[in-house]
């Protein structure tokens, strides 16, 4: 019955029971009035009326007693299907703990677990008490109680611990004054796993045979359910533990850089890993236990021989190959072929196939050798990775040196081949030190002109408006010393000018000869300001300036750019300050 329809006729008992009550005292009343006046009625009527009272409040009791029994009922009922609902062994105990005490309302409660390997006793889920207190001794009282429930697999319970002589001359009982007690083993097929207790300070005959028959019975079931949450639980760590391992060992096979790939004596394919999976451009989910000759792509004309070798004389076989692979071009891979021998019975099982792939690396080799001609070799060694250093192309904000010899022309015109050459090559080796001093990069020479970067990809610099000032100091400076070991016909200045701003850089060209240099406004404004300065100037732009305008004395001056007609205001750099 459920509890509504108890409540329900609680509410009828009641009601019938005390209108009974009320008739069997109006007609005693009135009994009493009319027999005064000489008037019988019938004597069985009242009695009849007691009697249905007396059944009424019979009733009344059943039903008071069988709504915690209903309670109980249901609580279990609920419980049982919300801890077999779940695997998961901390949910488990959590719900058998709440219902434990929703069924013996207690105010202690725990839950012990028995180790299956060593038997200690192991307290997993505790309420209302302090946790620290199951090791210090002041749960002792209870720890005998749990001792005695998980020897010897029968339940305990005490109305009144202070009075019961197992338990009353322990220290614990009189410290926190223990009133009720009860405590049930945990049974699986007859085997105790554990322990549910709980206790009562204040409460004495809380627990009777009433509780106790239900408490059994729900440690039965939910003994059941823990142990398959125990066992669900070992096996989910030893499936985590096999796991780890098998993972562990795959990121192992899989983090070799090298690609792997293992065959049978048949030519079968047995294991490929990722770094060969992505050299050769082949999937191992396709390729396990198939020949080789249908998987790996025709690497060079020798390469069955060479297998046939290594299979039938056991000893490892090095060489380089430079096949060109329809997905990838031209590519250069390092092949280590070895036999794979049984460690027991020595025997050849097949060959293992180290490839190295030195395509990445050929070019990085040859792109430091480029990079070598434009830095100084301390650059160079800074270098952290040249990977990074996105010489595909970068937009980004730079400072750009254009310098010029000038009157070249004229004075190309009297000297021999011979001669001139070896008169600008003095002047551009004075340029390009002057610049490479300040770690600027030498885009290119043009004749008798030089044009040097700051803050490329090469060598980028926080300050490089400066840097690229103070070379072009240095320049004039140097030219200068030069001008003192040339005869006069061959002393001849540099027209510079600077800007910063904003130009995309990388390696441009062919696919056979590529150069790096700068394109952009970056460039062509710089170029503008030489074409405007005269022998032995330095003109920096209005952006140049402002970031150097600290650290360098300049004058505002008036230029026209050639091909210009108006005059833009630039300045012309005095010295350092």
């Amino acid at each position: 019955m459920e509890t509504a329809q108890v409540d329900k006729l609680m509410v009828e008992v009641t009601r019938m029971e005390s209108s009974t009550r009320e008739i069997m005292e109006l007609l005693t009343a009135q009994q009493k009035v009319l027999s005064m006046r000489g008037i019988n009625i019938d004597a069985e009527i009242v009695p009849l009326v007691s009697e249905l009272n007396i059944e009424f409040a019979n009733l009344h009791r059943k039903l008071t007693l069988q709504q915690p029994e209903l309670a109980q009922l249901r609580a279990l009922v609920r419980s049982m299907s919300l801890i077999n609902s779940t695997l998961d062994l901390d949910q488990v105990l959590n719900d058998v703990m709440d219902t434990f005490i929703e069924l013996t309302d207690a105010e202690r409660s725990l839950i012990v677990l028995i180790d299956a390997d060593t038997g200690d006793l192991d307290f997993r889920v505790v309420r209302g008490m302090d946790e620290s207190s199951l090791t210090k001794g002041s749960f002792m009282v209870s720890r005998t109680v749990v001792q005695d429930v998980a020897t010897k697999g029968e339940p305990v319970i005490t109305t009144n611990a202070l009075e019961d002589k197992r338990y009353s001359a322990q220290e614990s009982i009189i410290s926190y004054a223990v009133r009720s007690i009860i405590c049930v083993p945990l049974k699986d097929k007859d085997k105790v796993i554990g322990v549910a207790y709980a206790d009562h300070r204040y409460k004495q005959e809380l627990f009777g045979d009433q509780e106790l028959q239900f408490l059994v019975g729900f440690a039965n079931q939910a003994a059941i359910a823990i142990e398959n949450a125990r066992l669900f639980d070992n096996v989910q760590q030893r499936l985590a533990e096999i796991i780890e391992i098998q993972n562990f060992l795959d990121n192992i096979f899989s983090s070799i850089i090298s690609g792997i790939i293992t065959l049978d004596n048949n030519g079968t394919l047995m294991t490929i890993n990722r770094a060969a999976e992505n050299i050769l451009h082949i999937a191992a989910d396709s390729s396990l236990g198939r020949p080789y000759t249908e998987i790996l792509p025709s690497l060079y004309d020798g390469f069955d021989d060479l297998l046939q070798s290594v299979l039938a004389q056991g000893t490892q076989q090095i060489i380089e190959i430079n096949p060109v692979m329809p997905e990838r071009g031209p590519v250069n891979l390092n092949l280590k072929i070895s036999p794979l021998i049984d460690a027991d019975s020595q025997r050849i099982q097949g060959v293992t196939i180290v490839i190295d792939d030195l395509t990445e690396l050929k070019k990085n080799d040859e792109t430091l050798r480029v990079v070598n001609t434009y830095l100084s070799e301390e650059m160079v060694k800074n270098i952290e990775s040249i990977d990074n250093l996105g010489l595909g192309g970068d937009a980004r904000e730079i400072s750009a040196i254009f310098a010029d010899v000038r009157g070249f022309t004229t004075f190309s015109e009297n000297l021999s081949p011979e001669e001139l050459m070896e008169v600008i090559n003095q002047y551009l080796a004075v340029s390009s030190d002057s610049i490479m001093e300040q770690e600027g990069v030498i885009d290119k020479f043009m004749g008798d002109a030089v044009l040097g970067l700051f803050n490329t990809q090469l060598n980028p610099q926080a300050d490089h408006a400066l840097r690229c000032v103070t070379s072009a100091i240095a320049m004039i400076l140097n030219v200068q010393k030069l001008h003192e070991t040339l005869p006069p016909h061959q002393k001849l200045y540099y027209g510079i000018g600077i800007h910063t701003g904003l130009a995309t850089i990388g390696n441009v060209g062919s696919p056979s000869r590529k150069e790096f240099t700068a394109i952009g406004d970056g460039v062509a404004y710089a170029k503008k300001l030489q074409e405007c300065a005269d022998g032995g100037e330095i003109i920096l732009s209005e952006a140049t300036y402002q970031l150097v305008k600290d650290r360098i004395q300049c004058e505002r001056t008036e230029r026209q750019f050639r091909g210009e007609d108006k005059f833009v205001e630039v300045y012309k750099v005095l010295g350092q300050l």
